[in-house]
């Protein structure tokens, strides 16, 4: 059982799930795939298990050409995006794929849909697309979805300060230079107005995004300053310290659309030629992490875990308890856990008991974390919100 929650804390928990569990949330990934790459080190004969969201990530990682993805997701939304994607990979020329995925528009989708994706789709997944086909059809799909409403927002608000040209210039930029004294001069003192203080302290908006309650309070229990400041911190950050001319993450939310030099590498058209012959091996699954794996029968060699349990720890503990027996029953020798949290430490993980090799032991006993990497590895994060990064290995 969860945590009493009180009225207010109810009300936004209640809106949450209903928003998760009648409508496509992401539209695109929001972890960075260049850091879990590194993390991982993905080789031929590896299994991955990842959360699905918007698919991007499970794509990225199939470059790495591991044995097999499995995808899993309790939304089948999400996992109808993903297949969608596969299905343009295997019966789309690229182009036909970057306009409706780079671009994210496409006036043809309709007969592109009927007569080329649809077949490839599954029952459930064919049904979802066949009553959205409109997503694709006028404005961005990039807009559509829970986060994509968040970005039409942002949009009209970029557009209301009269940013729009800015805001171009300085994802044009080729030098740190150039872009701090863009971001500083000309986008910084007008970003942050009281409107978007009030936005980032409403939980309605915040699940728009996927961020749940727990998670908020998470960093406005561990951040100075709540919320509000822990957002400017992290954009000040990322546009102050990190090259911004390939960061697809927030120039997507600012202009709509990719361009094909600053894109998801699925979208780059050579690793697209590669995927054809890569994504027979993702195998997708509607279900929770712990219903797959307690249904899989093979071992797993790493495990990609988003920031779910942010909420699951406050929400689900004991679900969140059978998640990691769950892990830790499917781990294979030297397994590899990635996950990421709102939170600047967290420490909910470690206490969970496990029964492992005919005996019950905690998280903390199994797990040999990678903290100098994470923390390296954390710090070039192009998306840059989330408070941590851990990457976790099984003890042989």
């Amino acid at each position: 059982m969860g945590r009493q929650e009180n009225p207010r804390s109810w009300c936004a928990n209640r809106f949450f799930d209903w928003l998760h569990g009648n409508h496509l949330v992401y539209n695109t990934c929001w972890e960075d795939p260049r850091l879990d790459r590194i993390a991982l080190k993905i080789t031929p004969s590896d299994s991955l298990m990842v959360i699905t969201s918007a698919g991007c990530n499970a794509l990225d990682y199939l470059l790495d050409s591991p044995a097999e993805v499995h995808a899993v997701d309790l939304n089948y939304r999400q996992n109808a995006l993903l297949e969608l994607k596969i299905a343009g990979i295997r019966s789309l020329d690229f182009e036909t794929f970057f306009q409706i995925f780079g671009e994210g528009s496409s006036h043809s989708f309709h007969d592109v849909y009927r007569k080329r994706l649809r077949p490839e789709l599954s029952a459930i997944s064919r049904k979802y697309w066949d009553d959205n086909q409109h997503f694709f059809g006028g404005n961005s799909f990039y807009f559509r979805g829970t986060a994509g409403l968040f970005a039409r927002i942002v949009h009209a608000y970029i557009d209301f300060l009269k940013l729009r040209a800015p805001m171009l210039h300085f994802f044009s930029s080729r030098s740190l230079e150039d872009q701090r004294s863009i971001y500083a001069h000309e986008l910084s003192p007008h970003l942050w107005r009281p409107f978007v203080e009030w936005m980032m302290k409403r939980s309605s908006i915040l699940a728009l995004l996927g961020v749940p309650l727990a998670q908020r309070q998470t960093i406005e229990r561990t951040y100075p300053g709540g919320i509000f400041e822990y957002v400017r911190d992290c954009l000040d950050s990322v546009f102050m310290k990190l090259p911004v001319h390939d960061n697809y993450f927030w120039a997507l939310y600012f202009d709509g659309k990719y361009t094909k030099d600053r894109c998801p590498e699925y979208l780059k058209s050579d690793n697209f030629v590669r995927l054809k012959a890569l994504v027979d091996r993702i195998q997708i699954h509607t279900t929770s992490v712990t219903g797959f794996l307690n249904n899989h029968q093979g071992e797993i060699h790493h495990f990609v875990l988003l920031d779910h349990m942010d909420w699951m720890n406050v929400a689900e503990p004991e679900a969140l308890k059978a998640e990691w027996q769950a892990i830790a029953g499917r781990a294979s020798k030297k397994a590899k856990a990635i996950w990421r949290s709102g939170g600047l430490e967290v420490d909910f993980v470690d206490p969970i008991e496990v029964e492992r090799n005919g005996s019950r032991t905690r998280m903390k006993d199994i797990l040999r974390y990678n903290t100098q990497l994470s923390t390296r590895l954390h710090q070039r994060d192009r998306v840059h919100t989330y408070g941590s990064f851990y990457i976790a290995e099984f003890a042989a």
